[in-house]
């Protein structure tokens, strides 16, 4: 068809006003109240929903029975199980105010911080192994999970939560405790065969760190604003306002970190007083001219006085030996030096080692012999061990005489690593050891008292360090006592001695400053020593332990765009930033020249948590929305985009969040009482039928929530409600996650576990599922069965499957044998067991016609596979 040419010319003249700019994403709009709808509901949540309602001709469902409620609340908020005591409680009180108290209850009770953390777990998909092809365990990474725990129970603002997660270290530097808050961004995979084991200026080195940032990028930003940025990593999203330069502008945010283990102390008192001595043992190793400053002060002239004074009335405790031999098995050198040491050395460092020393000594009788691990200049962080992070592991130390054991008794030491203390040098178990990390880069001494003294004869000591990863001592020293009670004490070394014997006021200047020097060190390293040792977490960090070629570095990588994602296609440097999509907030930061790489964590930290973030606080209180509905207002929790799903009340939506945000301050155990409190939360979860209108013709998918949808209880749930009615939960909190499984080392780091024919009678198999070691790529079977998370990707909706292999896991899994025979022995000492039974999973007594079923079939297959087949059932599984 031909177009006028007038026709044509005016469509021209006009096009301005016929191209609008298109409407603003709803996730993308300024965040505002809307107006609540007029209702003579009393309960906000309620008019919204059942303005819905009436606009489709539904009505809400009647309110379920209050023991549905105590059992869906219970659940809800703590993952467990409401007891038969609670229950009963509950029923017979006749307040009023009985659910709202209820509510109370279990918002203070300590497993609804277990519960929430287990949420947030599967949010940032923690586990505590790298993952990939080299799935090496991360032991220190469960301290993360108890931060979690302790900030869900202490109620902390949610934005202060999300600060803390992303820049705790520069946002909050005064409490040093929230360094465990940094396990966030470090919670996810990590690829060991990228990051450590080639080199860094390794093209797929570089990809490695471009990929890694990616992780903590996507975990920032689906968990807190519910957006899939990575989608615009090769080329600016097709659906959302997210640009590629955007993304490698938060590339550059995280462009200064690593993960690994992180050192802190938990007291800020202890964190200054630390600082303050670590600072002065650099001072004293430069002995440039701060030394002078301070060395004038009167508290350090005084401390140095009193110390000369001790060590010139004490007498020497330990005494020289004289070497005879020295060998190492595996490739080792041992240079014995003139100060009595010996030194190791290589040519290729061995990963495992045994050394044995001779030696000789005319004191007699021995009581104790003295081990000191020495630094050297040589070594990496100056030893005293000879891994790539300064640290090393004694596996065993064997001493005879004449070829004779020693027996030992009660070792001691100056430092014991956690978990890896002087006493496993002498337990006979090789797979045990001592170790002395955080504390590298000082000398550390452990003595070995023998159970009977020793006279005259060679003696011959061998060290064997069988721990693998080249953990080896570095430098050491031997020396002996006679001493009926030996003590730790640093030797002062015989130059020092002459030193401390010459009269003040003929000391040269140059021989007081060297007993300065030697004191001031000695004070400095005995306090540092006194102080509790450090805590360590896997975490995000520029100050990361050193893990081989994989160390923390001075100055942020540099990111380039890459154009489509190509390595090989670097185009403009990026610097910190984030998207630029929010009306009221711009993506550029306000960084200052020569900023530091934690400023721009902090940076984001503020951008994500402000006020005007809509997308912020629409992503929170849809996700604890879903925690209690089983699906979000939004049904895609982690995508708020255009490729995700519309909100179903997007009013409430918006009124929720500023609600949370202005009145509840953050709090999300308001928020969670806000919901569970509304008439919409308490309805029955049954269909009704011979209605007017049929819901399931209107609103198949119950999203408009004319009644309360049925939920299938999770892995985790089924496993702790399984515990606590058996009688064998322990509720004990914190600490080191219970490896319910059998590890032995593998091929390379990735060990051997075997979940099969473990000992349920262990006490590490008792607590509830969060405190579970997570194996990232051996995941527990029941719980992958139950469709547990899988810790290799974010999660943040559980699958709900119905299939016959977890019916099967519920009735052969040797963890449910076990707790279903301690359920049947407990059930003994009740007057009815088979009530008892159905009142524990169930929250019922069972009917006349059920008891005498159950009571049939436990004569014939015992009490025990009776609890087996109640745990089946339906009505323990799902929450009505």
């Amino acid at each position: 068809m031909r177009i006028p040419l007038l026709v044509l010319a005016f469509l021209l003249d006009t096009s301005h006003l016929m191209a609008q700019a298109p409407a603003r994403w709803w996730s993308f709009q300024s965040l505002k109240s809307p107006p609540v709808p007029s209702s003579q509901s009393p309960h906000p949540i309620d008019v919204f929903i059942r303005a819905k309602l009436a606009e489709r001709k539904l009505s809400p469902s009647p309110e379920a029975d209050r023991r549905t409620l105590i059992r869906r609340l219970t659940f809800d908020l703590t993952g467990l199980p409401p007891s038969p005591e609670e229950i009963e409680t509950f029923l017979n009180d006749k307040d009023p105010k009985a659910y709202a108290k209820l509510v109370d209850r279990l918002l203070a009770s300590p497993h609804y911080g277990e519960r929430q953390a287990r949420h947030w777990m599967d949010l940032v998909h923690f586990a505590e192994t790298h993952g990939h092809d080299q799935d090496r365990v991360r032991p220190d990474a469960w301290r993360y999970r108890d931060y979690l725990i302790q900030s869900f129970n202490d109620d902390k603002p949610y934005p202060r939560f999300a600060r803390e997660q992303l820049a705790a270290d520069v946002l909050f530097p005064d409490e040093p405790g929230l360094t465990a808050a940094l396990g966030f961004l470090a919670a996810g995979p990590w690829d060991e065969s990228s990051l450590r084991d080639i080199r860094e200026d390794s093209i797929d080195r570089q990809i490695g760190h471009y990929l890694d940032r990616d992780d903590m990028i996507s975990t920032t930003m689906n968990t807190f604003v519910s957006l899939t940025a990575g989608c615009a990593r090769c080329h600016d999203h097709k659906f959302d306002p997210i640009t590629a330069e955007e993304i490698y502008k938060l590339q550059a945010v995280f462009a200064g970190v690593g993960r690994g283990n992180v050192a802190y102390d938990s007291d800020p008192k202890i964190a200054a007083r630390r600082a303050e001595l670590t600072n002065r043992m650099h001072v004293l190793e430069k002995n440039d001219e701060t030394w002078k400053k301070l060395i004038s002060k009167p508290a350090i002239q005084s401390a140095i006085r009193k110390w000369e004074e001790e060590s010139s009335s004490k007498p020497q405790s330990w005494h020289d030996v004289t070497v005879i031999s020295s060998a190492a098995e595996h490739g080792s050198t041992l240079t014995v030096l003139p100060d009595g040491s010996i030194r190791s050395s290589h040519t290729k460092r061995p990963e495992r080692e045994r050394y044995t020393v001779k030696f000789q000594t005319q004191r007699k009788p021995i009581t104790a012999l003295r081990l000191e691990l020495l630094t050297d200049d040589t070594f990496p962080h100056l030893g005293p061990g000879l891994q790539d992070n300064g640290n090393l592991h004694l596996s065993e130390i064997a001493i005879t005489i004449d070829d004779k054991p020693v027996a030992i008794k009660a070792p001691v030491s100056d430092f014991d690593q956690q978990g890896w203390t002087i006493q496993h040098a002498v337990d006979d178990n090789p797979a045990t050891a001592w170790g002395i990390y955080p504390k590298v880069g000082e000398p550390h001494e452990a003595i070995f008292p023998f159970e009977k003294p020793i006279e005259d004869g060679t003696l011959t000591v061998r060290l064997d360090q069988l721990h693998g990863g080249g953990h080896l001592i570095g430098r050491f020293r031997i020396s002996v006592t006679t001493d009926k009670q030996p003590k730790l004490g640093q030797r002062i070394p015989p130059g020092i001695a002459r030193l401390i014997r010459i009269s003040l006021e003929k000391r040269t200047s140059e021989q007081q400053k060297t007993i300065n020097l030697f004191a001031l060190t000695e004070i400095t390293r005995t306090e540092l020593n006194s102080l509790p040792p450090r805590m360590l977490v896997y975490a995000a960090s520029s100050r990361f332990e050193t893990d081989g070629s994989h160390k923390p570095l001075a100055q942020p990588r540099t990111v380039h765009l890459l154009r489509r994602g190509d390595i090989h296609k670097p185009v403009d440097e990026m610097e910190p930033g984030t998207i630029d999509c929010l009306p009221e907030l711009r993506g550029h930061f306000q960084l200052p020249e020569g900023h530091s790489e934690g400023e721009r964590r902090a940076a984001l930290a503020n951008w994500i948590a402000d006020d005007r973030n809509g997308l912020f606080w629409r992503s929170i209180v849809n996700r604890v929305w879903q925690s209690h509905f089983g699906c979000g207002i939004v049904d895609t929790p982690n995508d708020f985009g255009k490729m995700g799903g519309r909100p179903s009340h997007p009013e409430l939506l918006d009124w929720l969040a500023v609600w949370f945000r202005d009145d509840a301050k953050g709090s999300l155990k308001k928020l969670h009482k806000l919901i569970v409190t509304s008439a919409t939360y308490k309805q029955r979860s049954i269909t009704p039928i011979n209605v007017a209108n049929d819901p399931l013709t209107i609103d198949g998918e119950n999203r408009l929530l004319w009644r309360m949808p049925r939920t299938k209880l999770d892995a985790e749930q089924v496993r702790d409600a399984i515990l606590l009615t058996s009688g064998t939960l322990d509720r004990r909190q914190g600490g080191p996650s219970d490896q319910q499984f059998s590890m032995k080392p593998g091929i390379h780091v990735t060990p051997i576990v075997d979940y099969s024919g473990y000992d349920w009678a262990r006490p590490e198999g008792h607590r509830r599922s969060v405190y579970r070691f997570v194996f990232r790529t051996l995941p527990d079977p029941l719980v992958d069965c139950l469709d547990g998370a899988d810790a290799s990707q974010l999660t943040p909706k559980r699958n709900a499957s119905i299939t016959a292999p977890q019916s099967l896991a519920i009735l052969n899994n040797d963890f449910i044998l076990a707790c279903s025979h301690a359920m049947a022995k407990d059930l003994k000492k009740c007057q009815n067991p088979i009530d008892e039974a159905c009142l524990r999973l169930w929250g019922r007594k069972p009917t006349l016609e059920e008891h005498k079923e159950f009571a049939s079939y436990a004569i014939r297959h015992g009490l025990a596979n009776l609890c087996r087949i109640l745990m089946n059932t339906n009505e323990f599984l799902f929450v009505d």
